[in-house]
Order: structure tokens, then sequence, then C-alpha cells
């Protein structure tokens, strides 16, 4: 695989692009053009899930691309109603018929539902057969928390390669992040530059992206480069793998052109006391198929 930029090696011995796009929310008719535009401005890892409805507009963008597939990284992750042994093997065969790959770079389950988690861990078993039949390079979870993650150590073979949480700024997650280290796991962000901050009490700055605050606004006019692009360099430099989200040419571009410019100790400090300890998505301690109805069922009102 080219390294036209930084990779992360994994428990596992493969190694991982440390930034990628992420289309989460890409409407369908956007989403293989996005893809296509990721590719072009240098990109090798395409995170997308199950949930995301795009695995297919994914796969469209990658064939056309003209991109050589070992030179890409490509990532899908197994939604919660698939958890158990044989809808999870199943689940995984559906996405890579939307995908039209020969084999997933990584394998995620998505979130670990702990009112159902014989059935997160009967999954899990299913992406250790894919990983040992060759299907998978690498599997991985997203939003463990370290006591999902001693949970899962427990009643498993294979230690996650990946952990995908939400992780910002203003969620900086270190100790989550220190757990993921000891343990070989690589952290990787979703979220990575803040989005709106919607379950956030008013900043006294009246601040309501990330992006928007203050204290970024200072530091990237003092780099000439833009807060995204300040934020997605403090998550490099943190060790942590990113996967934005746009499906705009120019800030897909530019979210990539971070390899040029560090951050000083004294510029790293200002970004991490930003944390505020809350989160903005849903918190994983919660997340199962009753609390996703209740949520759809509120958000209907």
């Amino acid at each position: 695989m080219s390294k036209s930029q930084p990779h992360l090696k994994l428990n596992d011995g493969i190694e991982m692009p440390v930034l990628g796009l992420g289309v989460y929310l890409s409407p369908s008719d956007l989403t293989a053009s996005a893809v296509r535009s990721a590719i072009e401005s240098g990109y090798q890892l395409i995170d997308t899930a199950a949930a995301y409805g795009n695995e297919q507009q994914v796969g469209d963008g990658i064939a056309t691309s003209g991109a050589k597939r070992d030179q890409l990284f490509v990532t899908t992750k197994l939604w919660i109603a698939d958890h158990g042994y044989e809808q999870a093997l199943r689940s995984f065969d559906a996405s890579m018929a939307k995908l039209r790959l020969d084999y997933l770079d990584l394998y995620l389950v998505h979130w670990p539902t702990p009112s159902a988690w014989d059935a997160t861990v009967a999954a899990w078993r299913a992406l250790e057969k894919l990983l040992a039949d060759g299907r998978v390079r690498a599997i991985g979870v997203c939003n463990f928390t370290e006591k999902h993650l001693q949970a899962l150590a427990a009643t498993s073979n294979v230690v996650p390669a990946v952990n995908q949480i939400e992780l910002h700024p203003l969620f900086n997650q270190a100790s989550l992040r220190a757990a993921n280290a000891r343990l070989g796991i690589i952290t990787q962000a979703w979220s990575p530059i803040g989005g709106t901050l919607t379950n956030h009490p008013r900043d006294p700055n009246n601040v309501t992206r990330l992006l928007d605050h203050p204290a970024l606004a200072r530091l990237a006019e003092k780099l000439g480069r833009s807060p995204a692009q300040v934020v997605l360099r403090w998550q490099i430099q943190n060790g942590v793998s990113a996967i934005p989200k746009s499906v705009h040419p120019e800030r897909i571009a530019a979210n990539i052109a971070i390899f040029d410019f560090e951050l000083s100790a004294e510029d790293m400090a200002v970004i991490n006391a930003l944390d505020t300890g809350r989160r903005n998505g849903p918190d994983p301690d919660q997340f199962d198929m009753p609390f996703l109805k209740a949520r759809q069922a509120a958000a209907k009102k």
C-alpha cells in the first residue's frame, strides 16, 4: 500500500492510514462522488457502516475511482439489530455484496449493547471467524468503554485492533485513549471535529460548534490554517486515527492537508483545555434497540 500519509500499525501487524473519509449521513446521491473526491485527494481509508444506508454508493465510488484495491483501506460496521453469530455472518455478506469487494480491511461492531451482551459476544465470535477465514484483515469495535473492553476480553480470543469512539476537543476521552493504548488498541475518532453541540449547555462564549470556538480561531489564525485542520492535526499528534466526513470536494481536500505542519506543546495544551467531559452522541451504556426505538419515536412527535 502506498504511504502518501502516515499509517498506524494495528495489533495484528497490518497498517491503517491515519486519516480517512467518513460517510455518516452522507446523502446517497452524493456519497459516490465524495468517495471519488477523497481518493483523488489522497485518501486511502474509507469508513462506512451498514446502518448508514450508503454502502452501495461507497462501492460505486470505489469502483469508479480507478484506485487499485490494495491501495485502499475499507471499513464497515455491524449494526446492533444483527448481533448474534449467524446474524452477524449474514450481515457481513450483505455488506460485502453492496460494497462489491472480495475482502474487507476492517470490520467493526458498531455498538456494545450491554442490555444484550451475550448477543454482542456472539457477534464478536463471528468477527473472529471472518478474520480466521481471511475475509477481513482486522476486526474491532466502536463505542466500547474500558468496561466493555474488559468484558469482551474475558470471553474472546482476539483483542480488537481498533476502538472507534466519539472524540473531539470538547470530549477528548483521555482515560479511554489510555486504556485502548494499554490493550494495544488503536483509537479512532468519529465526529473528530466536533459537529454541532446539540446536547451541550450554552457555552459561555455562545459556541454551538466546536469550530467556532475563539481559542481555535486564534490558533488557526496564528498557524494560517482552518480550525478544522487544527483540530485534525491535534487528533493525529495524539496518536488518534480520524475519519472526518464531508461531501464537499474542497473540504475533503483541506481535511487531508494536515501533514505539513505541527502543533507545539503549547498549542496542544490550549486544545486539551477545551475538554468538557460531556459527550454529544449517545451513551454506550444506554444504546440498544429499545433506546433506539424510543429515540426514533420521540423524533417523530
